[in-house]
């Protein structure tokens, strides 16, 4: 059986979702100054830097960004295969801060949860919102992005793969069905 693609957001679309989904953290955050962008590895991390980088030419303010590795923090480590984990990269304490995790899909939920785990190694943090590219449903876990740039509603048999600039060379969304 062959995989089809199908085209969900082209770099154009990608370019005009970050500037969206940082206006909204604009919008919902008051005091910039308090605010973190915390990246989950691996398009966590460009994703943040695209939207911190968006924020600063649109507010002229510096949004400080991290980095955040959950290998450890994970529910299913007997099951995946093994990867030598990132090093978490935390600009400053986060205790106190608004924190927004960012990261490029969510499906089940697994992923955040760890997160979120993983962010109490490094303070305590006044308020925790999400932020993901692609929001494709199907949750195990009540977890619900604050912020979300394309609700894609799919089957547990598709794939969602998110391509960007910084790692892979270009930048897209694209739909796998089997």
């Amino acid at each position: 059986m062959s995989e089809q693609l199908i085209s969900i957001l082209s770099a154009d679309e990608i370019r005009r979702t970050i500037t969206r989904l940082a206006s909204e953290i604009i919008e919902k955050n008051n005091d910039l100054s308090q605010l973190i962008l915390l990246g989950i590895y691996t398009r966590g991390v460009p994703l943040a830097n695209l939207l911190a980088t968006q924020i600063e030419i649109l507010e002229q303010v510096k949004v400080p960004v991290g980095a955040i590795d959950i290998t450890f923090y994970r529910d299913d480590l007997d099951r995946i295969k093994t990867r030598t984990p990132e090093k978490s990269k935390i600009p400053k304490s986060l205790t106190g801060k608004t924190v927004i995790l960012v990261d490029d899909v969510i499906y089940k939920g697994r992923t955040i949860r760890a997160a979120l785990n993983a962010v109490t190694e490094y303070g305590r943090p006044e308020v925790i919102r999400l932020l993901t590219l692609v929001d494709r449903g199907h949750r195990e876990l009540p977890i619900h992005p604050d912020f979300i740039g394309k609700k894609l509603p799919t089957s547990s048999e598709e794939q969602v793969k998110v391509y960007l600039q910084a790692i892979d060379h270009r930048d897209a969304v694209e739909l796998i069905k089997s």
